[in-house]
């Protein structure tokens, strides 16, 4: 019996989704674009403002007997009104919802970095194991979006030769006042911004690093609290000589690239990690250049959809556990080579899932309704999330 049967779900029913934190990332991304998909809907809010819940929960047509705070988590577990959580939690307190949410039968759709280490991630993994009815999904949006996968293609086929190295550089200035400016080295631009281009590298190369070198600085300036690292760069080393070299920092203007080199091609995609914005794949080829642009598409809507298509059709999504503890597994080689200043060696492993180019997504971008009690993350407007 198929999971949608189990659950008494006809072909024509929407994943009823609760939304845990109501931050930024959860008004201004993924709200907006859930009526859109067209097989999902928001049905219960968690927040621990009472504004938020009132204003927030008027903009989306949510009960007021719908909405819960953090302390009544376990009341919304057992009402029968969701399907699904998205849990946009501080990332040091993922796992204290998605575990419980998995053991009571609801499918997570959890944000990214997994969690902030790897047995914290493999609790969340385990409890999705111990009820396998469950479905549970890291929030990569970029495994979804159209430019992204295109560059996947062209190194599949071979486009640019034999891959040697990657470098990225993903930066952007961190209002002060932002919380992420006051939590230390748990958000951090490295558990903030990191996953973005380690989860780009490991994917372009389709491979797990075999060793970490990191350094990192931190700018006596006044504007930043020095209680964490403002500017990290990694060196990551990967089998078959390939090299891969990336800064993230909450202290420079905005910057947000990544260059792949081949031997016989080198490929460069702007805006590579952020959306709202058109993203420009230049490729330079011994016969010349290629530019394409490729207009913006809703990342967040994108994942919604695909992920309640997976409930659905009883499928397991590709961005799974595994692939959130993956990551996680480098950011502490990094913190390890911060630590030690040598380089830190990692035991091999290998991913057991890739990305399918099937599972692009193509949803118009949507516009956020007014925010409550929120603030962008930067000082310059249009930063990715």
């Amino acid at each position: 019996m198929s999971l949608r049967s189990a659950l008494g779900l006809e072909s024509s029913t929407k994943i009823r989704y609760g939304i845990v934190a109501l931050g930024d990332i959860s008004q201004e991304s993924l709200m907006p674009g859930v009526r859109h998909t067209g097989n999902s809907i928001i049905t219960a809010l968690v927040t621990g403002d009472p504004t938020k819940a009132s204003e927030v929960a008027d903009q989306y047509d949510v009960p007021g007997e719908s909405v819960y705070s953090y302390e009544q988590y376990d009341g919304l577990l057992n009402s029968g009104k969701v399907d699904a959580l998205y849990v946009a939690t501080p990332n040091w307190r993922h796992a204290e919802f998605a575990v419980p949410a998995l053991k009571a039968g609801i499918h997570v759709l959890l944000e990214k970095p997994m969690e902030i280490s790897s047995p914290l991630c493999q609790q969340i993994i385990d409890a999705q194991r111990a009820n396998p009815k469950t479905r549970l999904m890291v929030a990569y949006r970029l495994h979804f979006e159209p430019a992204t996968l295109d560059v996947i293609n062209h190194l599949r086929h071979g486009r640019l030769g034999k891959i040697r190295s990657f470098s990225s550089a993903f930066h952007q200035p961190v209002d002060p006042k932002n919380h992420r400016a006051h939590s230390g080295t748990n958000a951090g631009p490295l558990f903030d911004m990191g996953p973005y281009p380690i989860n780009a590298v490991r994917n372009l190369f389709e491979a797990e690093p075999i060793e970490v070198f990191a350094t990192a600085e931190r700018y006596d300036d006044g504007c930043l609290p020095m209680d964490f690292d403002h500017t990290v760069a990694v060196t990551l080393k990967f089998s078959e000589s390939r090299v891969a070299q990336f800064t993230v920092s909450y202290a420079t203007a905005n910057v947000d690239t990544f260059t792949v080199t081949g031997t016989d091609a080198v490929l460069r995609l702007d805006n590579a990690y952020g959306m709202g914005k058109p993203k420009t794949l230049i490729i330079e080829e011994k016969t010349g250049q290629t530019v394409e642009t490729i207009k913006p598409t809703d990342h967040f809507g994108g994942e919604v959809h695909y992920f309640s298509e997976c409930i659905l059709h009883d499928r397991q999504p590709e961005p799974d556990g595994q692939e959130g503890l993956l990551d996680v597994r480098v950011i502490e080689a990094v913190l390890a080579s911060l630590k030690t200043g040598r380089p830190v060696h990692l035991e091999p492993c290998n991913r057991e899932r890739r990305i399918d180019m099937k599972q692009i997504e193509k949803l118009r971008p949507v516009s956020p309704k007014e925010p409550v009690h929120v603030s962008s993350p930067s000082k310059e407007s249009g930063k990715a999330s």
